[in-house]
């Protein structure tokens, strides 16, 4: 039977299945018939930041071992991993005690002592999660309890004095200031990763889309379009596609992706911001409101508009994909997950098309933002996995059956704990 684990957590995977008519219903391309397929003691599918940690994971672990990352783009950190904003996160939200909590804060520091060890670019900037009205302050202190029991270093309540003095701007009656906070690129350190499996000897499968996984007596046989191969075990960081690989596998996710799209615009006056700036969170809901981000550039991005996006890789509104809508709209947990959070969903995307409503809600945090403050940003897509009741999954959701082990869910902060949760993962097979 599959063994499903929920446990809570996580922004990084780039996607590596898709669907050609040709493999739709199990059948195998003549050519793969019969053919001789090479054996890999780990096949892992997905070169965002997590499948490319998974992969380094390994080699580290277990010299020699015969490795293949698998990506169907033609280059790594394609989605999730290289359209973020490149925080580490602290570890300040999640309940004490998860895993998600555990991998977030461990994944900080050795994320932030991989970038050190391998020059890429890192800014240590803070962090102030602001409440604005006294009726958020019981929300704050909340979060302070979390910080401090998971170990977050540094953090401190301050008043709104002491919040004027670390970000001149800002204004709150209250916040949370997390001074260790910092700002990377992680397409960079999935590139990285990437390389030290290469550089260990494993091989890095780039633009080789993956059909199905297919277990035979001794082995899973990854079908993809450059010919097949054989793994003793598989690790799918499918991201946004997780869902559709583990279905096309003869295994049933228990919950679907449903692509939102975060929309950003850049900040043009950059004496505005010196680090980071969020609002106190609504608990209700993954996303964590519209906030101001210092990137590891020095560049400043404002939002994100988090919004239904009408294609799984859909980073502008005109993008449509009607397979993507379809089975979207054809599965029975969008719906209900719609009915659950539809004044949420309808107060995104007024905000996403009302340019005063974003304005205004920047300002709560930063007064002096203008209209003409405000360029347009980049965007990105997250792959939010919902369950059969309409619920969003906040943790990481990992389904297991035989030699294969699918990442069903791993929302933010995934890029920030994806060193640990590889370290979780590498953990749980037989190696």
């Amino acid at each position: 039977m599959p063994q499903t684990s929920a446990f809570p957590a996580l922004r990084g995977l780039g996607p590596s299945v898709g669907w050609p008519d040709e493999t739709r219903g199990g059948t195998l391309p003549a050519l793969l018939r019969g053919a001789h397929v090479e054996l890999y003691d780990i096949a892992v599918i997905g070169g965002g930041i997590v499948g490319a940690a998974v992969a380094a994971e390994v080699v580290a672990r277990r010299s020699g071992a015969r490795v293949a990352l698998v990506e169907k783009e033609a280059t790594l950190a394609a989605h999730q991993s290289g359209h973020n904003s490149g925080v580490i996160h602290s570890g300040t939200y999640y309940k004490p005690g998860s895993l998600k909590a555990r991998l977030c804060v461990e994944g900080a520091e050795r994320m932030r002592r991989y970038c050190r060890e391998h020059g890429i670019p890192l800014a240590e900037v803070g962090k102030l999660i602001v409440a604005t009205r006294e009726a958020e302050l019981p929300r704050l202190d909340e979060l302070l309890r979390r910080a401090r029991a998971n170990g977050v270093e540094g953090v401190e309540r301050v008043d709104a004095d002491r919040l004027r003095a670390i970000e001149p701007h800002a204004r709150g009656v209250a916040a949370l200031h997390l001074p260790r906070v910092s700002v990377t690129d992680f397409a960079a350190v999935a590139r990285a990763l990437a390389e030290d499996v290469r550089h260990a000897g494993g091989d890095l499968r780039l633009g080789t889309r993956v059909l199905s996984l297919r277990r035979d007596s001794d082995a899973v046989v990854v079908e993809t379009t450059q010919g097949a191969l054989r793994a003793r075990e598989v690790v799918a960081c499918a991201g946004l596609h997780s869902d559709r690989l583990a279905l096309a596998s003869g295994d049933a996710p228990p919950a679907r992706v449903v692509p939102f799209r975060g929309e950003y615009h850049l900040l043009a006056r950059g004496d505005l911001v010196r680090g980071l700036v969020y609002p106190v969170p609504d608990p209700r809901l993954p996303f964590l409101g519209v906030h101001f981000t210092r990137r590891v550039d020095g560049s400043i991005d404002v939002g994100p508009n988090a919004v239904l996006a009408l294609a799984r890789e859909g980073y502008a509104r005109r993008d449509v994909d009607l397979r993507d809508l379809a089975e979207m709209l054809g599965w029975g947990g969008f719906w209900r997950m719609a009915a659950r959070h539809a004044r949420a969903g309808a107060e995104e995307a007024w905000r996403a098309v009302a340019r005063g409503r974003l304005l205004a809600d920047l300002r709560r945090l930063v007064p002096g933002v203008r209209e003409e403050d405000l360029l347009p940003g980049p965007s990105g897509v997250r792959a939010q996995a919902v369950d059969a009741r309409g619920a969003l999954v906040d943790d990481f959701l990992l389904l297991r059956r035989d030699r294969v082990l699918h990442v069903l869910n791993a929302p933010s902060p995934a890029a920030t704990a994806s060193l640990a949760i590889a370290r979780h993962v590498v953990g749980t097979l037989a190696m």
